[in-house]
């Protein structure tokens, strides 16, 4: 029986080499044979971190621990990480965001908001904005000015207070060296208003064969007592860029007027007139993330958390006053969706709460941003948004069949290695997939909305007995509903698979964030940090190299040809280590049982 195995899996292996070798006629016999001795030494001295080469994976879950609680309440407003800190006109809720490999984004809030039923907004022209730096502690050869706005959040209803902000300010520095340190100090000088001095190290040039070192990326974030732990964590972990992929405030979980903020808005406000926020909890969140994000760069996009609806229809207020993103340098010049290079990495930020069918703006952006991809420069092309596209989770499910719908085929063509989402308030890693099947050139989809936030983690999969949501539930708060049951497959003619689908790898419920690591252009070390694994040294929930073929998957891609390398003498270590520099691209195999995978 042993045998016949060890038969059908040899055959098997051969029949898969076949097309790869059919399609690739250059090739010699002999760089075959490396490919595939090279595919089995992988295996054999990878165990404790698999690569996605070795996939489609066995769906894994790890149920909930029932020791721990499935959320906290919000931190209150005077807790020391939110209370304000400085007084007058000094700068608060210091942030950086990246805007071109050589310019960086400097944005904070100087003066005091105003709540209640009559606020009077303030001139933001009373205090100006500028930034000095330089590459010398006390000593800054830059000055930059820019620009100051403020926002309102106003409601048509009687008893509902209103909300006008401080002075939010945004400026630009450039001419920044790549890899290099830089100290700052911002505010009005002319005042006598400037911050203490801060620091930042810029990140590598594309086309530098370098990379940003680690890209911590987190979703769902909010303010409570899990959120400490998800950001404390974090910081340890020492990442040299975020992205943050949409809801993170959870200001619209209150009232108005204060008080506690609910898990269940609808349930705890149900008479509310208008899904109301509590503005102040911005301020507390730009407070709660300033010793972070005004040292590593953080890039936003919005979630459902920040429509924030007000007055004449107005929505998303906060979240396009308070943010600088290279939305003009992209060509988007439009907040909601952007893209950035970073590195030998091209980012892609899209908005799931804006059209972005086939024939609007989104789509025609999106589509000449990834036509003027070129791979040679920026190898690895990694997408993020708020809600996902695959996700096997009661709650949210196929909520964004429509979007995906419109735009899958568009990632699929341009080779997207990995997309990132949140909404969904647990972990979840897929197999590479492309509509729903398996397909060795779909990016790798991962689900980060376990920040921490008051409404607590998701714990019911849709393939359990009795959860699987009917096609009324999970409407999106934006854009059509596309439910359906699957046409093909084991869950043919279902809404909801009974069991753990097939492009599902890994499933947790647990509150954490993750952590990117690029090592070169074929291989990049992905990591999800559980919250409760904090004070444990070098433990994670999961971990897995990320492998591009870009030999065996063409696409429509610039730059995509690349040939195979040797493989390094010290490859034990390099593989077990993320620092190596280079490495042999392998041609993927299709085995024909999915692996179980190593945690």
């Amino acid at each position: 029986m042993v045998a016949d195995e060890e038969k059908d899996s040899a055959n098997h292996k051969s029949r898969n080499y076949r097309p790869f070798m059919e399609k690739n006629k250059l090739f010699s016999t002999s760089t075959i044979l490396l490919f595939a001795v090279m595919n089995m030494v992988i295996a054999g001295l990878t165990q404790q971190i698999p690569t996605t080469l070795q996939g489609p994976f066995k769906p894994a879950t790890r149920s909930f621990d029932p020791s721990l609680r499935r959320g906290s309440d919000d931190l209150p407003m005077n807790h020391p990480r939110l209370r304000k800190n400085v007084t007058s006109n000094f700068p608060e809720q210091i942030a950086l965001a990246l805007s071109t490999p050589t310019s960086m984004w400097i944005s904070w809030v100087t003066g005091d908001a105003q709540i209640g039923l009559n606020v009077t907004p303030v001139d933001p022209s009373t205090v100006g904005s500028e930034v000095w730096y330089g590459k010398e502690r006390g000593k800054y050869s830059g000055k930059q000015t820019g620009v100051s706005v403020i926002y309102n959040q106003l409601y048509p209803f009687e008893g509902l207070w209103n909300y006008t902000s401080g002075i939010i300010h945004h400026v630009k520095i450039d001419g920044l060296e790549p890899e290099t340190k830089y100290y700052y100090k911002c505010g009005d000088s002319s005042l006598k208003a400037m911050s203490e001095e801060l620091v930042f190290d810029t990140l590598p040039l594309p086309g530098s064969g370098k990379y940003p070192r680690r890209i911590a990326v987190v979703g769902d974030l909010g303010l409570t007592s899990n959120s400490t732990t998800t950001i404390d964590h974090l910081v340890k972990n020492d990442p040299s860029m975020i992205l943050m992929v949409g809801d993170l405030t959870y200001a619209n979980q209150y009232l108005t007027t204060g008080g506690k903020g609910a898990s269940c808005y609808s349930c705890e406000f149900p008479d509310a007139p208008i899904r109301e926020t509590y503005q102040p909890r911005w301020d507390g969140w730009g407070r709660f993330m300033e010793p972070l994000t005004s040292r590593v760069p953080m890039m936003v996009v919005e979630g459902n958390h920040e429509i924030e609806p007000q007055v004449a229809n107005i929505s998303f207020q906060s979240y396009l006053t308070r943010f600088s993103v290279p939305s003009n340098e992209s060509g988007s010049n439009i907040n909601f969706y952007y893209s950035f290079d970073s590195g030998g990495a091209h980012f892609i930020m899209l908005g799931a709460y804006v059209d972005y069918n086939k024939t609007g703006a989104q789509y025609a952006w999106l589509q000449k941003d990834l036509q003027n991809v070129d791979r040679s420069v920026t190898p690895w092309l990694v997408a993020a948004w708020h809600p996902p596209w695959y996700n096997s989770y009661s709650s949210h499910y196929q909520e964004f069949e429509c979007m995906r719908l419109e735009m899958e085929a568009l990632f699929y063509q341009y080779g997207v290695d990995i997309v990132f989402s949140g909404h969904v308030h647990a972990y979840e890693r897929m197999n590479r997939v492309f509509n729903y099947t398996l397909d060795s050139c779909g990016p790798v989809y991962i689900t980060v909305g376990d920040g921490g936030n008051i409404e607590k983690v998701d714990v019911d999969h849709a393939d359990d007995p009795g959860k699987c949501p009917s096609a009324g539930d999970n409407i999106p708060e934006f854009g059509g509903v596309c439910h359906m049951n699957f046409s093909f497959g084991p869950a043919k003619g279902k809404f909801c698979w009974d069991r753990q689908p097939e492009w599902s790898a890994y499933r947790e419920s647990s509150f954490g964030h993750g952590m990117l690591e690029i090592v070169n252009s074929t291989f990049a070390l992905w990591t999800w940090h559980r919250n409760q694994d904090i004070y444990q040294e070098d433990s994670h929930g999961d971990q897995i190299y990320i492998v591009r073929q870009p030999e065996l998957c063409s696409n429509s891609s610039k730059g995509n040809s690349i040939k195979p390398q040797a493989p390094q003498a010290n490859i034990v270590t390099e593989l077990r280590n993320p620092s190596f520099s280079s490495f042999l691209c392998f041609p993927r195999l299709k085995p024909g049982k999915p692996l179980a995978p190593s945690y």
